[in-house]
């Protein structure tokens, strides 16, 4: 039985190999790519367009440097709702979305409801960022904040 256009292909350690060569530097040529994988040029694009549109890449994108734009502040924030009835987390999954400040923003299952990654410039600025915008978030009850002193690993791998 052949696989329909929406379903997903089996990714085997070739596959694996190009996905782990993108993440490393999305920028790499296909040339290069099919170098370290042992593939020519062309069947190698056809996996990449492959792992493309069956979802396996979500998008290429830069890396910004925070500490050079001055938003090296980060700042973790728990989150407690007053309600967590499904109408009210899709208003404040809706409503988090919104705030470009939020970097991260993970639904817990814990003591409390919400962990959001928040950078901004300074202490101060994250002081307005979560009086101004994540209290007054759809249904939160209750804020706790730890700032990071030194992020160690950002990259997601």
């Amino acid at each position: 039985m052949s696989k329909t256009k929406q379903e997903n292909s089996e990714i085997d350690t070739i596959d694996r190999k190009i996905l782990d060569l993108l993440v490393e530097n999305a920028r790499i040529s296909i040339t290069e790519i099919s170098t370290a994988v042992g593939l020519s040029k062309t069947p190698c694009a056809l996996r990449l367009q492959r792992l493309i549109s069956e979802g396996y890449i979500d998008g290429f994108r830069a890396i910004l440097n925070p500490k050079k734009l001055g938003m090296d502040h980060v700042a973790f924030a728990e989150v407690k709702l007053s309600d967590t009835k499904e109408k009210a987390l899709t208003a404040f999954n809706t409503a988090v979305r919104k705030i470009k400040e939020v970097e991260e923003c993970h639904m817990i299952a814990g003591r409390f409801d919400y962990l959001l990654k928040i950078r901004t410039s300074d202490i101060r600025r994250y002081r307005e960022v979560l009086g101004e915008k994540i209290s007054s978030l759809p249904n939160v009850a209750s804020t706790s904040t730890s700032v990071a002193m030194e992020s160690v690993k950002e990259s997601g791998r």
